[in-house]
């Protein structure tokens, strides 16, 4: 499925200055994360001229546009502003031509203007776009920031999660989705995790009934998005199931081609869940700064130090 953002939506977020107003933005969107900067096609170099994309204009461009021949500088333009792209943004305060705006009304191309510099405005669209703009599913689950872990808890329904979430929020950790939570695969190593507008901040409490996080913990319980480190399920606790005793190898779950670090909870009666939360975040804080104490036990046991 592709997603898209609207225009409005990235002028209000950079606070971009509209220099078309004449020009209707409200049924354009931008559906492609990657920007271009048109250099060679004011060359004249058109193969594989991503017109679907946001086109950025820095002073490179414009120095260029400035020397080149007014007939010519107005054919170039015509073309490029004939590809009909979502919209141009003029980076570090440069203001756009006569002949940018005679086409950009004829063909229908907003053009915005901001003070940022062009590679700095640039890093800044795409990250934004990536995260807007990537895939994502809404599965069942738990989301909680645990010492700046992010660690998704899921399990079936009854099983306990909003408790042990509710346990967390108590100990100081922060609290991100109940139910649904909403994952955004924004690189091939990272996913962000969040809450669905409508239900943000609230948690079920089987026998007690909704509850608002940010309400009754304050603002420093809650967190709107975290990226999501470490997957724990949580299930019944079956006497003939083997569970993992010493932690040698690494359980992994896919989620949207990405693979994240899972561990699966045996639940019984006195086992304190949101302790074992904050172990099982830790414990992988430590092991991505490169220390894993299973290893270390093993060492020791094989050479006795």
């Amino acid at each position: 499925m592709a997603y898209a953002v609207s225009l409005a939506e990235m002028a209000r977020q950079f606070s971009l200055d509209p220099l078309t107003p004449g020009v209707d933005i409200s049924g354009i969107s931008l559906r492609h994360a990657e920007i271009n900067r048109p250099a060679l096609q004011l060359a004249g170099f058109f193969d594989y001229f991503q017109s679907e994309r946001l086109q950025i204009i820095g002073l490179v461009e414009y120095t260029y546009l400035e020397k080149m021949e007014p007939d010519t500088r107005r054919a170039a333009l015509r073309k490029i502003f004939g590809f009909r792209m979502p919209c141009v943004v003029m980076c570090r305060g440069l203001r756009p031509m006569p002949e940018m705006l005679e086409y950009a009304l004829e063909f229908g191309v907003p053009i915005f203007g901001t003070d940022d510099a062009t590679t700095s405005f640039e890093g800044e669209i795409i990250r934004w776009l990536k995260v807007e703009l990537a895939p994502r599913v809404t599965i069942h689950g738990v989301l909680v920031d645990i010492y700046g872990e992010g660690v998704l808890l899921m399990g079936e329904s009854g099983i306990g999660k909003s408790e042990t979430a509710l346990e967390l929020i108590k100990r100081g950790h922060r609290f991100v989705a109940d139910d649904a939570v909403e994952i955004k695969r924004v690189s091939s190593q990272t996913l962000i995790g969040s809450c669905p507008e409508m239900i943000r901040y609230f948690i079920e409490l089987r026998g007690i009934g909704i509850i608002d996080v940010k309400q009754m913990f304050g603002v420093e319980s809650i967190k709107e998005t975290v990226n999501i480190d470490l997957i724990i399920k949580l299930e019944a606790w079956e006497p003939d199931a083997e569970y993992e005793r010493f932690g040698l190898t690494d359980e992994r779950t896919e989620l949207l081609g990405n693979r994240v670090t899972c561990h699966t909870i045996p639940i019984r009666p006195g086992r304190n869940l949101a302790v074992i939360c904050e172990c099982a975040a830790i414990n992988h804080r430590h092991r991505k700064m490169g220390y894993n104490a299973a290893l270390e036990l093993d060492k020791r046991t094989k050479f006795g130090f």
